[in-house]
């Protein structure tokens, strides 16, 4: 497999990144046609969103069948690089009616951290492979290991000049640090305390290694559903969520580093 030489360090940085994000807030950005906060005002309806990352890959399939069977969208952030002999997988996510999101082409935090230009450019090369199989571009993205250190206030205006909007999460699985936890630790995780977020976007993974998100999801689905939730896919017109911009001298640093 393409990233299992990958996995060690992508565990150790989802580790640090799922302590630092649990329960921690988002911010909803009212910057486009649909912020997410409108949701609450219309018949008290409670919304979710499910997302995966790392995706596409041939298990991608099944996640495919369970959202079908239960009737349900979701939301895709896939990896460029991963697109090459998933063609048909992306293909079915697409025409399937879920929504597909950019997670970089290589999903190596040392090259698409470098600076600005080369974050941008990741994003691009999916962006060209995702509308070269679908014929649609995209411009929703998610930042690997979510976009809290790596975003500030240029940046961010360097990202909406390029079209690109943002979606972090407020309830996770710790599938992305361990993709061997327990299904039933899965479900416990992606259920936790949701009526503290509304809408609730749900962060799990879809990668060859997610087996156990796989058994899990049926039971996540069937816990919003007999909570009274909606379904939702983020879209272009969705307002985008991501955490809080920190004021400190970390971010003074990452905003000289991304006006490069």
């Amino acid at each position: 497999m393409k990233h299992k030489n990958n996995i060690f360090v992508r565990t150790a940085v989802f580790m640090c990144i799922f302590f630092m994000t649990i329960n921690s807030n988002v911010v909803f950005a009212n910057n486009s046609k649909h912020n997410l906060n409108e949701d609450l005002q219309k018949d008290n309806k409670k919304i979710i969103y499910l997302t995966f990352d790392d995706g596409p890959s041939k298990l991608t399939d099944k996640f495919l069948d369970i959202l079908k069977e239960n009737n349900v969208k979701a939301t895709f952030f896939l990896i460029g690089n991963q697109i090459e002999d998933n063609e048909q997988v992306v293909k079915r996510i697409y025409s399937e009616g879920h929504s597909i999101g950019l997670h970089t082409y290589t999903h190596k935090y040392r090259k698409i951290y470098k600076n600005g230009d080369s974050f941008i450019d990741e994003m691009n090369k999916s962006n060209e492979l995702i509308k070269k199989v679908t014929g649609k571009e995209s411009h929703l993205i998610r930042f690997p290991g979510g976009s809290r250190k790596h975003l500030n206030k240029s940046f961010l205006e360097k990202l909406h000049n390029n079209k690109f909007k943002i979606y972090d999460w407020n309830i996770q699985a710790s599938d992305g640090i361990n993709p061997k936890s327990p299904p039933d630790k899965l479900v416990k995780e992606a259920t936790k305390d949701p009526d503290k977020h509304n809408p609730v976007i749900l962060l799990m993974h879809c990668d060859y290694m997610h087996k156990n998100t796989c058994i899990a999801l049926p039971e996540i689905i069937k816990y919003y559903k007999l909570q009274g939730y909606e379904f939702k896919t983020i879209t272009e017109d969705t307002g985008e969520v991501y955490f809080p911009i920190r004021t400190n001298k970390a971010s003074s640093f990452l905003e000289k580093l991304f006006k490069n």
